[in-house]
């Protein structure tokens, strides 16, 4: 998926994550405003145990997307597929939706959408994927 302009491309699956959390998302989505704020606290709290967080814009216009990310801004990995190429791929619907991939590159788990009753057992996957109690 192409990185920030001029930025090189960003593969979703790295090889090296234990666990990597992508994150499909729009300017005009009105839960992405919470779960970015989440998203930087995952990383910062996971990212040692392995964990890599990429959010990926499914914006037309990056003037878009950088007004959003001037407001809530993202402390992980960003890409951004004006195409949508990645979430057909990912069979993505709504906005916000995340996948869990495995260290093997596998899918453990989707969700679509973001609400404060998603943020626990959200977490519970990422951990349960890191192997952390």
């Amino acid at each position: 998926v192409p990185g920030a302009s001029g930025q090189p491309a960003v593969p979703l699956f790295d090889g090296k994550a234990r666990a990597t959390y992508i994150d499909f998302w729009a300017s005009w989505c009105g839960p992405c405003r919470q779960s970015f704020p989440w998203m930087n606290r995952m990383q910062t709290k996971f990212g040692p145990q392995g964990l890599r967080v990429v959010a990926v814009n499914l914006d037309s216009q990056p003037a878009d997307a950088q007004r959003f990310l001037a407001q809530w801004p993202a402390q992980f990995t960003l890409a951004f597929d004006p195409s949508a190429e990645a979430a057909r791929r990912f069979g993505i619907k709504a906005m916000p939706s995340s996948v869990l991939l495995g260290a093997d590159g596998k899918v453990i788990t989707t969700h679509a959408g973001f609400r404060d009753e998603d943020i626990a057992p959200l977490e519970a996957r990422i951990a349960a994927a890191l192997g952390v109690s």
